[in-house]
């Protein structure tokens, strides 16, 4: 385990840095960044910036639910207190004044935490998590795609141009040369994540046309939650310094694969020495299984948090252009066909690759969900199915289609409830439902080309 988190005392850290602005951020339901600019020597003498609890229920367009969905909720929009996560301290390198992003955690006035915050709700899981003696061990991959940018929202994106002046126009999974042909935004993009001390592990080229993939270092839940957050800024940031567009939307283009969000999950014991998912030969433990088991059991329900948007499903649909997308919750040794990857390695390398979150998932919920679908598993003994050595497309779609499907699953799950948090699930589902009765409103273009004078 490798990135760990350690908090700056603020005032040496500014000065170390010649900080004159403070961006404070917290994420909202869809990952979006929300928060205050303040100058920092207001900042650093009592200057603790407030915000409304509403963010918490705002839609992705920027609306809100109807009164009806919210009858738990309270009327009044309370005012919320930020308060700096002295572990999550960033600078902006691309900021011509010397700035720093500061990630935030959110309390009421009466120092109650915001049970809605989607960082709290993964805080909550790990405090689950060490009352049993466990530290949980993640591990993100994530996948983007550069675009050419692209004004007009009814134009399909296209791949941008290289170094070479060309666009792709076939896949080229794993290619140097496909990478090397955007060498300057990477290496700004490296320059960024250094000076963020991003714990950036490799950069690959995907299956599609102009897809990357960025993987991370094993460490703790929270810290990594923060990182991707902060890299998915940076590199919209960096991409658009070059002419072009960096997008994590889950299927961003119709004959080419989606961008996933790929989740490694080990269990050690509280001192970080032992993982627990092997036991004393080197084989999957009882635990292991009973997490795997969780991981089957729970993770329709919990589809809501991988796969957060409609775009979301037109990566999971069974197709030559989904590539190598997973189709249900099937488990097996280096099988990339399966949900749940376990990787080939030595004992204390035993881990699960949760393949099925999308890119443009909520990094804290990801992790929050999974993670409580495995701890549920080892709470309630549950049994994984038997391992699949062949191809896991081959066992069907057992995955919710839809938003719609999926949002009564999660709503009738009282178990994950019970974990996540009921005032947070109910908040989550009545800002999704929001969300996809706004994308019914709108009439396609697909409508219009084939419906319009022929029905």
């Amino acid at each position: 385990m490798t990135v760990t988190r350690k908090g700056v005392d603020m005032n040496a850290w500014f000065n170390e840095h010649g900080i004159t602005e403070v961006e404070c951020l917290v994420s909202d339901l869809t990952g979006i960044l929300k928060g205050k600019i303040m100058p920092a020597a207001k900042y650093l003498h009592g200057g603790r910036p407030r915000l409304p609890d509403s963010i918490f229920i705002q839609t992705v367009t920027g609306g809100y639910p109807e009164d009806d969905e919210l009858r738990f909720w309270n009327p009044a929009e309370l005012d919320m207190q930020l308060v700096a996560d002295q572990a999550a301290v960033y600078t902006v390198p691309w900021a011509e004044d010397s700035t720093a992003q500061i990630i935030h955690d959110c309390y009421y006035m009466n120092g109650e935490p915001v049970e809605v915050a989607p960082r709290y709700v993964l805080k909550r899981v790990l405090e689950l998590y060490a009352a049993r003696g466990w530290r949980a061990v993640v591990a993100p991959e994530v996948e983007f795609y550069l675009v050419k940018t692209n004004v007009d929202s009814d134009y399909p994106l296209e791949p941008p141009v290289g170094r070479s002046g060309r666009q792709e126009s076939g896949r080229q999974s794993y290619s140097i040369d496909a990478v090397n042909e955007f060498d300057p935004v990477f290496e700004e993009m490296y320059d960024f994540c250094e000076a963020e001390q991003l714990d950036i592990d490799t950069l690959i080229h995907e299956e599609g046309a102009g897809q990357m993939e960025v993987n991370f270092q094993h460490g703790d839940p929270l810290a990594l939650a923060d990182q991707v957050v902060i890299f998915k800024r940076t590199l919209r940031e960096t991409a658009l310094r070059h002419g072009m567009y960096a997008t994590f939307m889950a299927k961003p283009m119709a004959n080419e694969p989606g961008s996933a969000m790929h989740i490694h999950q080990s269990l050690w014991d509280s001192e970080g020495k032992r993982n627990l998912f092997a036991d004393e030969g080197g084989e999957p433990s009882k635990l292991f299984l009973n997490y795997v088991g969780g991981l089957q059991q729970y993770m329709p329900a919990a589809m809501p948090f991988f796969a957060p948007n409609i775009n979301s499903y037109r990566r999971l649909m069974p197709s030559q252009s989904s590539g190598s997308a997973p189709v249900n919750v099937e488990w097996g040794f280096d099988n990339r066909t399966a949900g749940l990857r376990v990787p080939v390695g030595s004992a204390q390398s035993m881990r699960v690759e949760n393949r099925l979150p999308g890119a443009d998932a909520n990094p804290y919920l990801v992790m929050a969900a999974s993670l409580a679908c495995g701890y549920l598993g080892m709470m309630t003994r549950a049994d994984a199915r038997p391992p699949l050595s062949g191809s896991a497309w081959a066992s069907g779609f057992t995955l919710p289609n839809d938003v719609g499907p999926a949002l009564s699953l999660l709503g009738e799950c009282e178990a994950l409830a019970d974990v996540l948090g009921e005032r947070f699930v109910k908040s989550y589902l009545a800002v999704k439902r929001a969300e996809h009765q706004a994308y019914f409103r709108v009439i396609s273009s697909w409508e219009r080309e084939h419906l319009l004078l022929r029905v």
